[in-house]
């Protein structure tokens, strides 16, 4: 089993940066790849952006690519999400998700098998 830790969320104004983490522990080997997605109220869940683990592959959603960045530090098995320049339409519950020997581009949530709890970033105007 993998467990997941999402923390760094928050209330921000529109246009300020906020880090989010992501913690992996359990059977978190070095073939795993992480991926972030966000569920806003009402909803359905959406990619943002996923990180492979030894390679440091990464790939983005449309609708953050430049302002958000995802990556990782292997020694914490800790994975970051950089957001800049948040905006009022980021706000969301913003979730981890791990899979073995992940490609980057596999952003469907069916895709993944383990889920953090989730921490929720709120983005006022």
């Amino acid at each position: 089993q993998v467990q997941l830790v999402e923390s760094g969320g928050g209330l921000v104004q529109a246009g300020v940066s906020l880090r989010l983490s992501c913690l992996a522990s359990g059977r978190f080997y070095n073939t795993y790849g992480v991926g972030w997605f966000r569920q806003a109220p009402g909803k359905e869940r959406e990619f943002v952006a996923a990180i492979t683990w030894t390679g440091g592959s990464t790939y983005y959603a449309d609708s953050v690519k430049g302002r958000f960045t995802i990556s990782r530090d292997n020694a914490k098995t800790i994975v970051y999400l950089q957001m800049n320049s948040l905006k009022p339409e980021d706000t969301a519950v913003y979730y981890c998700a791990a899979r073995n020997h992940l490609k980057v581009f596999q952003v469907a949530v069916h895709e993944y098998d383990y889920w953090g709890q989730g921490t929720q970033v709120t983005v006022s105007s």
